[in-house]
């Protein structure tokens, strides 16, 4: 049986599955993003962003999760062929992640807080949530409109760093950084 923590050498399933929702959610989420402001039809775009805020708050609490459970956890060591500048930085490309992931649903919760259109933000239709202690205002809006804007492109753009740095550990350094991520450990090693 496979576990649910990690080992030293491998991630157990609950990093392994936690890793792949939150990023399938981040990528989708700034594609429903792109998607929504582009719709011209003004009933389907409200859906859309609906669906967007729902997303966003349950990344916010997936990252939230998975990072209290890497505390909690061992994180696997790197393998030998990991050279040293990889080393220092791979943690503080790690860092990044997180707070992007965390960053980005907060600046729309901030930007529709401060919305003077009111429109209550109801996560999957299941409850009201509560908007965060700012003042509303157009100029307070077109603030956050902008951090979440730039914090989205940043965003995707260090995915796309943090994928192309695992393609290139597993097809030309042929170590074992991709793998461990998508197998779990046996719970032997």
């Amino acid at each position: 049986m496979q576990p649910i923590t990690n080992t030293p050498t491998r991630y157990g399933w609950a990093m392994i599955f936690l890793h792949w929702l939150i990023g399938i959610i981040f990528i989708g989420q700034f594609a429903l993003g792109v998607v929504m402001m582009r719709t011209t039809s003004q009933r389907t775009s409200f859906e859309l962003i609906q669906l967007h805020k729902s997303f966003g708050f349950l990344l916010l609490g997936l990252i939230i999760l998975r990072i209290a459970w890497r505390l909690g956890n061992a994180t696997p060591a790197l393998p030998p062929s990991v050279g040293t500048l990889e080393r220092r930085t791979a943690p503080l490309a790690h860092f990044a992640l997180y707070a992007f992931q965390i960053a980005l649903p907060l600046s729309g919760w901030a930007l529709v807080s401060v919305s003077t259109l009111e429109i209550p933000t109801m996560p999957f239709n299941l409850f009201v949530m509560p908007d965060l202690p700012l003042t509303e205002s157009d100029s307070a809006e077109g603030f956050w409109i902008s951090a979440h804007w730039y914090l989205a492109y940043a965003g995707i753009a260090l995915v796309a760093l943090h994928m192309a740095a695992a393609l290139r550990h597993h097809f030309l350094l042929r170590d074992t950084v991709l793998t461990r991520m998508i197998t779990p450990s046996s719970g032997r090693e």
